[in-house]
């Protein structure tokens, strides 16, 4: 691995390194009482729980309608803008998609870019992106008195980067993925300790997926994990998958493969992380295999598909849970975890993981073993399986649903899209209900022979795509659903259908509000208890993010990136017409660009648009009188 530091930033941190005061388990407790803090957000998810959840009130159910614009920015750049800014102190950091331009901007005036990081990038990253041009944010370390704040971001182009927070000065530089052979990065990059953790893209060009650990004040690698081959190279405990050795143990890394097809076999992560100080473990999912033709990769294709919780000092699996052995439908298992701690039926207060996953499946795991606890539909038109077998794990597959060489499989629900993707849902403890953003699409699904080439796609399917039995099959609209769930009953509260895929998540408040943003352009608030709609407005562009919530100097705001794009937006982007591309997007959402166009931004609201320019003196031009 190359890496790039500049001469006087890596005198500076080999100068401070020996002398920082406080150790990585300070500076992360720092983090965790900083995202206690309403006034902040300050990582992915809001928290260690990754579950989107705030306890202001300030908005609320009643008074949710009075919404007004307080500020916008523009950040000069289009194509899908997934993920959500970061809120720390008196500052918001922005990040864009390609070529990942990162902002600094004062909430006192926000029409004033304190910094802005504009990284020059190999232009051929663009062609090897598999489903626009995007990235889900950026991550935040406190600093330890010597090394100063950061903020750090992925580039598309492979490399991981480390700014001073209050300058924007890089720090240091890393590449983490060659993107000759396809590897680009899309993930939001996630702190723990005094670890910076990185995952990886690609699985639709055979990349090899793999999980790294990077020193936070270095960028010197710690430790690396692999989710196919030896064990030796998956990180694999002496002790894994001990309490369900049903789930499989050693040696599966290559023997659930054909000959050295796992070299090639994807398994990348490039969605969420949920980390648990108590069993000190990250939990995250790892995606498809390659090809996504099935006959070309016999066996169950391990560790691909797979939920995982990882030493976070060590990189060690302490688990391993297939959802999908030898997945058939693209059902990449990266979607987002959330950690909280209910009794299940039993009465038995437990310490759970709930994953909603591409197949149609929402998982709920005891996150201290992995030990599956429910396994439910997230809709009862999930057909590819009848139900999952709680003892074993396993799927019960429906083989009419299957795919297969010279076979064209049929209203396949959920499409390779999933009736969940990469958008980051949200736990309401105080209700024990999870918000979750859903796509309602099925699919056709023709597979076909390839060879792999390094650094091109390596798919061999042509998949048709369409709107679930719940929607409009004849207009192409009832793309989506909006759902509370109870991950102990396995029941809804409540589901609301929607035009477009819900694709960027949700947010949940203590104000009994759940928020969330629609590809055609809306932000919107609904009834936590009832899902009734209490206020929506419409955006400049498509949203693919996921809102956030903070107070700054007693007001309460909420802020949501605007600009359509991602996977279900490529053939709005591109301008693509043949319903087949985009893997299958461009005819499922072939109306998409009868409602938006592209855009992005951030649109920040309050109150009767209450803000920092209630005094139309901020951010003035002063003159001053010549000395």
């Amino acid at each position: 691995m190359s890496r790039l530091l500049n001469s006087v930033s890596m005198l500076a941190v080999m100068a401070v390194a020996p002398l920082a005061l406080a150790t990585g388990a300070q500076a992360n407790d720092k983090l965790v009482d900083m995202a206690k803090s309403e006034d902040n957000w300050v990582m992915p998810g809001k928290n260690y729980d990754s579950n989107n959840y705030s306890e202001l009130t300030q908005i609320n159910k009643d008074n949710v309608k009075n919404l007004k614009v307080s500020w916008t920015f523009s950040t000069g750049l289009l194509n899908g803008h997934e993920g959500a800014p970061l809120v720390v102190g008196n500052k918001m950091y922005v990040h864009t998609s390609f070529p990942n331009n990162t902002f600094a901007l004062d909430l006192d005036d926000p029409g004033r870019i304190l910094w802005q990081d504009k990284p020059k990038q190999n232009p051929a990253a663009r062609a090897v992106a598999c489903c626009d041009l995007v990235n889900r944010g950026l991550a935040y370390w406190p600093g330890d008195g010597k090394t100063p704040a950061l903020i750090l971001k992925t580039q598309l182009d492979g490399h991981v980067a480390a700014l001073n927070a209050e300058t924007g000065e890089t720090v240091w530089k890393v590449e983490n993925s060659d993107i000759k052979v396809g590897s680009t990065l899309t993930i939001a990059p996630y702190v723990v300790k005094d670890k910076v953790i990185i995952g990886s893209s690609g699985a639709e060009l055979g990349v090899r997926g793999y999980l790294t650990a990077y020193d936070v004040k270095t960028g010197e690698q710690k430790w690396r994990a692999y989710a196919t081959g030896p064990d030796k190279d998956l990180l694999l405990a002496d002790d894994f998958n001990i309490k369900n050795a049903h789930y499989g143990q050693k040696g599966l890394g290559t023997a659930t493969w054909e000959g050295d097809a796992w070299k090639i076999g994807g398994g990348t992560n490039w969605g969420w992380y949920a980390y648990d100080p108590g069993t000190n473990m990250i939990y995250f999912g790892t995606g498809n295999p390659a090809p996504w033709n099935e006959t070309m990769r016999p066996g169950d294709n391990k560790w691909t598909m797979t939920i995982f919780g990882r030493d976070v000092d060590t990189g060690e699996a302490k688990f391993g849970y297939q959802k999908t052995p030898h997945d058939e439908w693209d059902y990449a298992g990266v979607n987002v975890m959330m950690l909280s701690e209910q009794k299940d039926k039993d009465g038995k207060m437990r310490k759970l993981l709930t994953h909603p996953d591409r197949n149609g499946i929402v998982y709920t795991l005891d996150r201290t073993d992995g030990s599956l606890v429910s396994a439910n539909k997230i809709d009862d038109t999930v057909n590819v399986f009848k139900s999952v077998d709680l003892k074993s794990g396993q799927p019960v597959r429906d083989p009419e649903y299957g795919t297969r060489m010279d076979h064209l499989a049929k209203d396949i629900c959920p499409s390779a899209m999933g009736y969940h993707n990469q958008g980051h849902d949200s736990y309401d403890p105080k209700r024990q209900a999870f918000y979750m953003g859903i796509n309602h699409i099925c699919m056709d699904w023709e597979p076909f022979m390839l060879p792999y080439r390094a650094g091109q796609f390596f798919v061999g399917a042509t998949l048709n795509m369409y709107p679930g039995p719940k929607g409009d099959r004849q207009n192409y609209e009832g793309l989506g659903q909006i759902k509370s769930y109870n991950a102990i009953t396995g029941k809804f509260n409540w589901e609301k259908m929607e035009r477009f895929a819900v694709w960027g998540g949700t947010t949940a408040t203590a104000g009994n509000v759940v928020l969330y943003g629609t590809l055609d352009g809306f932000i919107k608030a609904r009834d936590s208890d009832n899902g009734d709609l209490l206020w929506k407005f419409k955006l400049p562009s498509g949203a693919i993010g996921y809102p956030i919530t903070y107070s700054h100097k007693g007001t309460q705001y909420v802020a949501i990136y605007y600009g359509v794009g991602g996977w279900p937006g490529v053939g709005l982007v591109f301008d693509l017409a043949d319903p087949t591309a985009g893997l299958g997007a461009v005819g499922a959402f072939k109306k998409l660009a009868n409602y938006t166009q592209m855009g992005g931004g951030v649109v920040v609201f309050s109150l009767d648009g209450k803000g920092p320019y209630d005094d139309p003196n901020v951010g003035e031009y002063a003159q001053h009188a010549a000395k």
